[in-house]
Parts: structure tokens; sequence; C-alpha cells
């Protein structure tokens, strides 16, 4: 009875542990001092702050008396960006290491390696889902709130433009809103690109036309960039290279030529089609029904990525000869 009751004291411990560690400044490798550190505990309310702090002279920060069992959150304000590292329940809490970075609005610091574009026409309307992957400095963050870190280019023609999902490296997606430059049909969002890879989602409609056409514009020249459209869809342009289809689903993948590129395209048709929603009583079911950019999102990823290892070979075939 003893031994039980000791193991269930030392199962308790972690409960009640404190949370500390060390901010380190990812671009000098050195401690960073006097910044503010918040631990934060996700709810179904939203987010809750139990606690907030200054690192000391070496970087050190602490929060004690900590006695909740779910994830953590640690957040650092580091010249006017937020570096967060979760801490799930049961996983070591005290001796962490979060960096920060210096940041610049210097142009270039952070660039786009991939613009894929995925076209989904409809009867009325075609979707348009665009994903940017930015590349971002090793030792740098790049934050220009003025300009916008990320910028994009939307047809005018388009509808139902509103938040932007950002995706950054290691962490939760969330939304931020499209603001308009002075530049005409161009949208900036005001977010930072830290070290590693961000990947930015935007969605909107183009009323369909006969014959459907569509007109876009690349503001991001050092990117590779490719259009995907389904099964059954066909894109037709001298601005666009068919380099091959996408096993699982069918979809065709062109590679976009030209800064500015037009072209139709012919049927109709979507990314991933949903399965029967009917029971065997020819009732529909209920189903949840997610927005138009998470039907296509992991077949855009698998497909942007074997894009990037297609142009890898053609790059390494081309320095062969």
């Amino acid at each position: 009875m003893k031994l039980l009751v000791l193991c269930l004291c030392l199962a308790i411990v972690p409960a009640f542990a404190a949370v500390d560690g060390v901010i380190v400044n990812g671009t000098t490798g050195q401690p960073q001092p006097n910044t503010v550190v918040m631990l934060i505990q996700p709810t179904q309310a939203g987010m809750q702050t139990l606690g907030t702090t200054k690192t000391d002279a070496q970087g050190k920060f602490s929060f004690d008396n900590n006695d909740d069992q779910g994830p953590r959150l640690i957040q650092a304000i580091f010249q006017g960006v937020q570096y967060n590292r979760m801490v799930p329940p049961g996983m070591p809490s005290t001796g962490l290491q979060i960096p920060v970075y210096a940041s610049t609005n210097k142009a270039g610091t952070a660039k786009v390696v991939q613009h894929f574009i995925v076209l989904q026409p409809g009867e009325k309307e075609m979707t348009v889902s665009e994903g940017l992957l930015y590349s971002g400095d090793s030792n740098l963050t790049y934050y220009d709130p003025v300009n916008g870190s990320v910028r994009f280019y939307v047809p005018p023609e388009a509808t139902g433009l509103g938040s932007v999902t950002v995706n950054p490296a290691g962490g939760m997606p969330i939304q931020r809103p499209a603001l308009k430059t002075k530049d005409p049909n161009v949208y900036k969002i005001d977010y930072p690109v830290r070290p590693g890879e961000t990947r930015f989602d935007i969605n909107y409609t183009v009323p369909t036309t006969n014959p459907m056409t569509f007109t876009d514009k690349e503001i991001h020249p050092e990117a590779s960039s490719n259009l995907v459209v389904p099964s059954g869809v066909t894109a037709k342009s001298a601005d666009l290279v068919l380099v091959g289809q996408e096993p699982k689903t069918q979809a065709s993948i062109y590679r976009i030529k030209n800064a500015s590129f037009k072209l139709e395209v012919d049927g109709i048709g979507t990314l991933q089609q949903s399965e029967g929603s009917a029971d065997e009583s020819g009732q529909p079911q209920v189903e949840e029904v997610k927005p138009r950019i998470y039907e296509s999102l992991y077949w855009i990823l698998g497909m942007a990525f074997a894009i990037l290892g297609l142009g890898s070979v053609l790059l390494a075939r081309n320095a062969a000869k």
C-alpha cells in the first residue's frame, strides 16, 4: 500500500512542476535579457494568460506554482514579434530553450520558394486556392508591417477574399486578414516570416464565363510556380507546360512559364470528390463540411513537394550535361 501511495505521489508531482527555461537570441547566439515571456493556457473559451514575466540578465524565466495539467503555451515577445513553444501535458516543462531572432524589414530576407494555384471550376463560379511557401532567413525574422511581409496578387474580378490561413513552421494554423495595398489588386499580410518555412493559403472565387478564362500575375519571380486542375478539367495556354498528373487524384499539374499569364479552362470538377452521403433508406446524412481550402489542402501539399522534387531532378540532369 505504501508503495502504491508513493507511486501516486510521484505521478502527481509533474502537474505541480514549475515552467522555466531560457530565451536565446538565435541571431547572436547569446541569452536574451529583459524579454517579455507569457505562460498561456489554451481553453475552449480562448487563450487564458496564467502569468507574465521578464527574463533576467542571463535570459532565464520561470513560472512557479503551476498546477495546470493541460497543454500550455510559452510566448516570448522580442522586437514586436511573438515566438511560441507548446508544452504538451506530461512533457518536461523545465530547462526549456526558446529561440528569438532579430527582426529586419530588408526586402529579400525571406523568399517565396513555391507558388501553386488550384482551379476548381463549377457551373456558376470557379474556386481558386493559392499557396505561397516562404523560406525565412536562418538567423533573422523578416517583418515589414508597413508594406507587408507577405504580398500577393488577386485578379480584379475575384470575390470572397477574406482571411488568409498562415501555417507557421511547427505551429498551429492561424487566420490573418488580407489588406489592400496602394498597388492595384495587390494585397499584403501583416505577419512576420520567421526562420524556417511558412505557408500562406489564399482562397477566393471568380465568376464563370463562356469561355471560362483566368488571368493572373506572378509578383514573386524567384518562386517555382505551378497550376493544378482536377481530373476532367483542362487548362489551355501558351503560358503553361504540362508536367504530369498526380497519381491518386489524376489532377493535371502545369508549370507556369511567364509572370503574367492567361489561360482558358474547359470542364467542371473538384480536386477531391466527396463520398456518397445517403444511407440505405435514401435519406441524406448530416456531415461536417470544412472550408473549401481544406478539401484540397493535403493533396496540394503532396503535389507541391512532388513538384519541388521533380524540379530538383531536372536541375541535376541539366547540370550533368
